[in-house]
This record gives structure tokens, sequence and C-alpha cells, in this order.
């Protein structure tokens, strides 16, 4: 390999973002779905190590239960404890929450990072598209219920946090409103491409509604940047193979991967900054799509109808997808610099 490559690959891996010390989070709540394994592992690790109660949300109570022995054994002030939850039911995320609700808890902090990545043409509970349903639509429920419960646990200089995992992926992304479970064509690379840009989209949007009612609650999306974790199973065999000595050299680690989504969960430079797409700790511009004001409405709408939530009609400041109860749902331009 020439110095010249080499070069290369040392630039590339130094590039990555690792986080400052971060402010104490002592009393503070959060929940992380996703969380027994790779990112969000390192993300409920390190909420904990500085005080968090963390709860990881997932769908095997084996990976969780392991994930909340291994933090524990590590001494981590904070704690841990696992709840079952999956993403491709709308009923599993509704009974969540209501157990949630039941125990009284606060929620500052909400990381909505499980996801799947280029699996085989499939279809949720509910008959979405596995990439379109678990990756967006069930993140798009979870929030939107847990909305009550951030705002009220929020307040002025301690605002509630949402943290969305998007991926670079996006900026290739393509929706389709008339077809957005990819039954006309389906590719699984564009189905996960969709379910990121969605994300960005419902970032943006729902903090607008969050500053257009004033709420104490900020939500931004995040980019880890290329990542070694389990997503990559799903490569072919071929591609497999190719991936690890690349990745070696050039993915990040988990832990690395996770060092963004901990820094718009804690850091007091974010304090009430919203509407941000975060890479390397600073904020990126995300693709040009992800700013139309009427895209992101429409897609708001047409999500509210497939998960079973109305819509408040009129303007942004009138409220927000809701159920039983009416949900009001702050983007503030403001730069993150990477110290």
């Amino acid at each position: 390999m020439g110095t010249l490559t080499l070069d290369l690959l040392n630039f590339c891996r130094t590039q990555d973002f690792l986080n400052p010390v971060l402010p104490k989070q002592n009393g503070r709540v959060a929940i992380v779905t996703g969380g027994a394994r790779g990112m969000g592992y390192e993300t409920v690790r390190h909420l904990a190590s500085l005080g968090m109660h963390v709860l990881i949300a997932g769908n095997s109570e084996e990976e969780g239960l392991q994930a909340v022995k291994k933090i524990r054994q590590d001494g981590s002030e904070g704690k841990v404890e696992f709840a079952f939850l999956d993403l491709c039911s709308l009923k599993s995320i509704r009974q969540f929450v209501q157990r949630f609700d039941a125990r009284g808890l606060p929620l500052h902090i909400l990381v909505n990072n499980a996801g799947i990545m280029l699996v085989p043409e499939g279809a949720t509970e509910n008959g979405f598209e596995l990439h379109f349903g678990l990756n967006y639509l069930g993140h798009f429920l979870l929030t939107n219920l847990l909305l009550d419960k951030l705002k009220g646990s929020g307040r002025e200089g301690s605002c509630s946090r949402v943290v969305t995992m998007s991926s670079a992926t996006h900026y290739v992304g393509r929706l389709s409103m008339d077809d957005l479970q990819g039954r006309l064509c389906y590719s699984a690379h564009g189905a996960y491409s969709q379910s990121k840009l969605a994300l960005v989209l419902f970032t943006y949007h729902l903090q607008e509604r969050l500053t257009a009612g004033g709420f104490p609650v900020t939500s931004n999306a995040v980019d880890p940047g290329m990542v070694d974790t389990d997503l990559y199973n799903n490569l072919c065999v071929p591609a497999r193979a190719a991936k690890k000595p690349v990745a070696k050299m050039l993915f990040r680690s988990p832990a690395e991967g996770a060092s963004t989504a901990i820094l718009a969960a804690t850091a007091t430079e974010l304090e009430g900054i919203g509407g941000c797409y975060l890479y390397n700790g600073k904020r990126t511009k995300s693709a040009g799509v992800t700013y139309q004001r009427d895209v992101q409405a429409e897609l708001w709408k047409r999500s509210c109808g497939l998960v079973g939530l109305e819509d408040d009609p009129g303007t942004t400041a009138s409220g927000i997808c809701h159920g039983r109860q009416r949900r009001r749902v702050g983007p503030l331009p403001s730069s993150i610099n990477n110290n």
C-alpha cells in the first residue's frame, strides 16, 4: 500500500469527532431505542456514566438485560434498565408509552436510534415497508406519544431534547408521497435512504411546531458517519467480505459513531438549539429537499394518517399530531463548534 493511500486513510481516521467533557446529568431521564448494542449501547453507556437514568427500549429482552448487566458491572453512576418496545408494531409502541406514563417518571431525552438497513423486502405488523415502518414511522409515533412528557419535563434553560439518528444516505434519498411503501419498485437501498430522509424532514418540522408553540423541547438530527455495526450484516456475501478490511481502516467504532448523538443529548452548547443536522459535532447542511416546508408538512400529515393520529389543521402553531389528548407542540439559527 502506497504512502499516499496510507496518508489518506490516516486523514480519514483523524477526522473522527470525540466529545468534550460533558456536564453531569443527575436527575435526568432518557429513553434510547435500540440501546442494547452498537451505537445505541454506547449512547446508553455514556449517558449513564453522566448520572442519567436511562431506559433501553428494544425488542430483545435477552440482549437488553445483558446490556444492562454489563453497564452496571462497569460501575456506572446512573441507573440503567430495559423496557420492551417493538417499533414494527404500533400496538407495542402505544403499550410502551402507556407503561412509561404509568411510572410517573419525567423524560428529558429521547434518542431515536434504532434502525435496520438493506433488509430484504418485507412488512411490519401493520403492513408498512420495513425500513419506512421501523426506522421512520415507529419513531414518528413514539415521539408524538411522548411529547407531552417531554414538554412537561423541560423548562427554560434546561430543555428536553429529541435526538434522531439519520444518515448521509439521506442525501440520495427520494421521497415519493404516492409510494412511501416502495410498492411500485422496491429497492432495499432506496427504502433505507428514503427512511433516513424522512427522519430529517420529521426533525425539522417537529422543531418548527415546537418553536411555534413555545415549548421547552428541541429536536435535532444526527449523522454518525460510517460506523462498523451489525447494520452491514445484510450486505451480500462479496460486499461483506470486501467491507471487513475497509472497516478496520476507515469505519468508526460504535463509540466514535455515538459521539455526536451524545453531544446532541447533553452538551451545554446546544441548550435551546434545535432544527439542526449534526455531523462530527458541527451543524451541517442537509439535503436541499429537507428545508422545503411544504414537503415537511405533507409528510407529517400523511404520517399522522398512517399511524392513526389526527393532525391539527391550519398553522403549525395550532398543534401537532394527537390521539386522545390535544398535543401542541423550538429552529434556532446558531452555529455549533467542534470544540
